[in-house]
């Protein structure tokens, strides 16, 4: 039995596993996935209570990246898809006790309408002269530097400390004095380069609108795709102990037990993957650990509409770290998606800091109460609440991280058979997660073919 016409094993049952699965299934490949939790599917995970649709982790995806929707459309749930109600996609950012909106025309953090920006009260009269004066900036090429720095030089440090942070604080969890702009605001850098100016940039290559939401997502939930995925593969309940190679094979322990693999596909976090690897590509593991994470909580709370006096003219709000205690943003659920509350509930999806994942859930929904009482003036009793805890699940996009990932791919590379997938790479979403994912899989389908 050789590399190419071996068994292919996947370690990881979150979407980038699933989706190599699929795809590989698709190809004529069966493989076999260990997954120690007992479901599948990683923080893609839907709750239904009291007739509401929860989400524990993601709640959708970018419609303009297209693996997610290509994906959904090949496992035949095309007419499932849902977009984000976009007309009232306002979102609120606190400052000093208030809820002010984000400014109309906002791409991120980059103002591309002046008179928005000139009556807003989040950004002070320096910030608003800064911006612009933005405009008549010359291009330039820089080294990577942090998030926090490319945006103090570009508009100021009230841009990051109100703009960048509260926005990304929700999709990395992460500090932007940290963050890589080359990896975390790509497109932004690029247009550095090109016309010095962000809000020339943007301006002059804003892409045509595609008349379809920001945002999309299934209506049943996004475990609806997870239990369409999950008959395409066979799958071993259990850890991945340990990982060696021997006359061009791998093989892989699972509960104690040795399986040998032709493939095998890690599709587990940056550091679960390094302790696998470490025995054998010392090198490479390092490379993986050296790929910080971050925690993050979710708290859904359930309210009688009845019993809340705040209008909720919008999708939410983010409370920037100046402002944070440990509510860092609330979405209001049946705002941002349709058939996702009945019409006499109210659900606020609240995303919490780190540091909370040790207080106990009755402490949690206390911390969370009281925030939303200081915040939108809510007095209600809840009538439910979930909370989840991901400890170590979203991979940071440190200065140097671009770098980092080229020589991951480079070293991985050349280790024969072995590919690996998931959020650490160059796409936190799960658009990404499935691209990379689906990448794996053809690359193993392709050798077997050419065999």
């Amino acid at each position: 039995m050789d590399r190419v016409s071996g068994p292919v094993f996947i370690v990881g049952g979150g979407i980038s596993g699933l989706s190599a699965a699929w795809y590989l299934d698709k190809a004529g490949i069966r493989a076999t996935l260990v997954e120690q939790s007992a479901r599948l599917g990683g923080v893609i995970q839907t709750e239904h209570v009291q007739g509401s649709t929860l989400e524990a982790g993601p709640d959708s995806f970018l419609a303009i990246k297209p693996a997610a929707l290509e994906l959904i459309r090949n496992v035949g749930l095309a007419d499932q898809v849902i977009g984000s109600n976009d007309h009232s996609r306002s979102t609120f950012i606190q400052k000093r006790g208030r809820l002010e909106p984000l400014p109309d025309g906002m791409m991120m953090m980059v103002p591309t309408k002046i008179l928005p920006v000139v009556r807003s009260r989040l950004l002070g009269w320096g910030t608003k002269i800064k911006m612009g004066l933005e405009y008549f900036r010359r291009p330039s090429e820089q080294p990577d530097r942090s998030v926090r720095d490319f945006l103090h030089d570009h508009y100021g440090q009230e841009s990051v400390d109100y703009l960048a942070e509260p926005l990304l604080a929700g999709i990395y969890g992460g500090d932007p004095a940290q963050l890589s702009a080359n990896s975390v605001l790509t497109r932004f850098v690029e247009l550095e380069k090109k016309y010095g100016s962000l809000t020339r940039g943007i301006l002059a290559e804003r892409r045509p609108s595609s008349g379809g939401p920001l945002f999309r997502t299934l209506r049943g939930g996004l475990s609806t795709l997870i239990e369409a995925l999950e008959g395409s593969v066979d799958r071993v309940q259990g850890t991945a102990e340990a990982l060696e190679r021997i006359a061009g094979m791998w093989r892989v322990r699972v509960n104690g037990e040795w399986t040998q693999a032709g493939s095998v596909v890690l599709a587990v976090r940056a550091y679960q993957a390094a302790a696998l690897l470490q025995p054998h590509a010392p090198e490479l593991a390092s490379l993986l650990n050296a790929i910080p994470y971050t925690s993050s909580l979710t708290l859904s709370i359930g309210f009688n509409r009845a019993g809340i006096k705040h209008p909720l003219n919008g999708h939410g709000f983010l409370v920037p770290k100046l402002e944070r205690k440990h509510v860092k943003a609330c979405t209001w659920v049946h705002r941002k998606f349709d058939y996702r509350v009945p019409e006499n509930q109210v659900v606020m999806r609240c995303f919490m800091s780190g540091e909370s994942l040790d207080q106990s859930d009755s402490a949690l929904l206390d911390i969370a109460r009281a925030e939303l009482r200081d915040i939108m003036g809510v007095e209600a009793e809840p009538i439910f609440h979930t909370i989840h805890r991901w400890p170590r699940s979203m991979a940071q996009y440190t200065v140097g991280h671009e770098k980092r990932i080229e020589e991951v791919r480079s070293r991985a590379g050349a280790l024969s058979g072995l590919y690996l997938a998931g959020n650490y790479f160059d796409g936190i979403g799960i658009p990404d997660c499935i691209r990379l994912g689906k990448a794996a899989a053809e690359a193993i389908a392709a050798l077997r073919d050419a065999s």
